[in-house]
């Protein structure tokens, strides 16, 4: 089969309007065109009065070859590539000691499903509760402000990414269609089918629920094995070897292939493993605020007269400022017709984040407004000085909310004028478990602060009412990825510590569900080399 890019329609285009494009850009009669089928569908909205809908097509003709050597240099007509995830290993005869799986995340989850597809049998280890439970605590949080240091938005089955907008996006380099695989297994989950085709598919969080338990249950149908509550709290390396792990319950565990997937906010386990010596380095990450706009505005800005169009859904954007003191300020995880949420994992900090459910119909968009820093903020000889950092922005949120998991929020034109909120205007924050009004600029650095002052009217410029006066603004957004890397090298071990094999976003190598499941399973291939080769 062929496949066709770049395939541009406008937005209400007839049925009939792919077939007769295909054929107008293979420049075939009709009658030689046997089939086509969507491969992916994603739209062009810069200029709002004509959005065109872009497609790439797979297309079956009478002469696929007479037509590749026809068009070989149209970069826009190729053969279809060939997506299909085939495991480069399987046995029946599995080693008596099992790969272990730390972290049921994405990197975790699909490292630990792919290891039980080779016929490996994984144990996989999770500190949280599984996914149903998780919900409770995280609940008990935005409604009744008590947290559950175990179970929250950080910890639990589905990692951080089940409490967001499920976004299955990525910029990620994926030659070997790794990405199609991930989607492929979310689909047989039971997600929508339509995420195999839309350029920017997501979940939402209610449908990763039901999605993530029957993943679980494939795993363990195919002899793997899934305990909750089972916090690794010291690992034996030695020799520079992984030897085992021993769990808060006083359990210890022989382990030499170890799957290290716990996601950017084991801050506890972070400092487990510098103490043992396993190689970490810093690395630079973001922090800013949440804004939060009616959804309608967003809608209204991108797609003028067709907001609402069901092929559009919610709008969503993507903003980027660099500030004249040298900061970089963009958004981050977008999430359209969501709330903003509390995100805490430990006592006497306020952290946010953005969720939304599949439909995307709640009121408010909501937006990550970040500012790039780097170790040389918090420059010591700790390498752990990104941490110490988060927390302290973290600690002060909690105390401008009223140290009462409350968080501080700010009408935008009064963030402006640095002048303190009193209430809410025509937007009303959606953070549970509720807001307090002030002045945020105690609750970032003053760099930081500069540039998002900066940056909000250049993004006004590029869409129009984003300085809306009664936009709001919830802090902080801390956890957009780890403050640090646990390196490792191209067999994908730790640099110094032989079968630890750093996964996913805790270890600094992936950034959203869809990369840090890739990841996952790339490292399940490694493991299966070292096990099976």
């Amino acid at each position: 089969m062929l496949r066709l890019l770049e395939v541009r329609l406008p937005l209400d285009h007839s049925e009939d309007a792919l077939h007769d494009a295909i054929c107008r850009a293979l420049r075939i009669p009709a009658s030689e065109l046997l089939s086509y089928a969507v491969a992916r569908r994603g739209y062009d909205a810069r200029h709002p009065d004509r959005i065109a809908l872009i497609y790439t097509l797979d297309v079956a003709t009478r002469d696929d070859e007479r037509l590749l050597t026809r068009h070989h240099k149209n970069p826009h007509i190729i053969r279809r590539p060939d997506s299909r995830y085939e495991p480069p290993f399987h046995t029946t005869n599995p080693p008596h000691l099992r790969p272990v799986v730390v972290g049921f995340g994405p990197a975790g989850l699909f490292a630990g499903l792919m290891l039980a597809q080779m016929g490996l049998r994984p144990l996989i280890l999770e500190r949280g509760k599984p996914v149903r439970e998780r919900t409770q605590d995280t609940f008990a949080l935005w409604r009744r402000k008590i947290l559950n240091p175990e179970s929250n938005v950080q910890f639990g089955e589905g990692g951080a990414g089940t409490f967001s907008d499920g976004k299955l996006h990525s910029q990620i380099s994926d030659p070997h269609h790794y990405g199609r695989k991930v989607l492929e297994e979310f689909v047989r989950a039971g997600a929508p089918p339509e995420i195999l085709t839309i350029s920017k598919p997501h979940i939402g969080t209610f449908r990763l629920v039901g999605i993530i338990e029957r993943m679980r249950a494939t795993i363990e149908a195919l002899g793997g094995s899934v305990q909750f509550e089972s916090r690794v709290v010291d690992i034996d390396r030695s020799g520079g070897v992984m030897q085992g792990l021993t769990l808060a319950s006083g359990r210890t565990l022989e382990a030499r292939h170890v799957v290290l997937a716990i996601g950017h906010s084991a801050r506890d386990t972070f400092t487990m493993l510098r103490d043992r010596g396993v190689f970490l380095e810093p690395k630079s990450f973001s922090i800013g605020l949440r804004i939060e706009h009616p959804q309608s505005l967003v809608d209204h800005c991108r797609f003028g007269r067709h907001a609402g169009h069901p092929l559009l859904g919610a709008a969503d954007y993507k903003l980027a400022h660099h500030a004249t003191n040298g900061r970089s300020v963009y958004s981050f995880c977008m999430c359209p017709g969501g709330t903003v949420v509390a995100a805490a994992s430990e006592p006497g900090r306020v952290v946010t984040n953005g969720m939304s459910q599949y439909s995307r119909n709640e009121r408010n968009a909501n937006s990550a407004l970040v500012v790039g820093v780097t170790p040389a903020d918090f420059s010591s000889d700790d390498v752990l000085a990104g941490v110490t950092f988060q927390r302290h922005w973290e600690e002060r949120a909690f105390e401008l909310g009223g140290a009462s998991y409350e968080a501080p929020a700010q009408r935008l034109e009064d963030f402006l004028a640095a002048r303190a909120s009193v209430g809410p205007g025509e937007v009303i924050p959606s953070y549970q478990p509720g807001v307090r009004w002030g002045d945020l600029s105690e609750a970032l650095p003053a760099y930081a602060i500069d540039a998002l002052r900066e940056a909000l009217p250049a993004f006004a410029r590029k869409i129009a009412g984003f300085t809306l006066p009664d936009a709001v603004l919830t802090g902080v957004e801390t956890r957009t990825s780890a403050p640090i890397r646990i390196t490792r090298d191209e067999d994908r071990q730790s640099r110094n510590t032989r079968g630890l094999y750093p996964t996913g976003e805790g270890a600094g190598y992936a950034g959203g569900i869809l990369s840090a499941a890739v990841d996952g399973i790339k490292t399940a291939e490694a493991i299966a080399r070292a096990l099976l080769d």
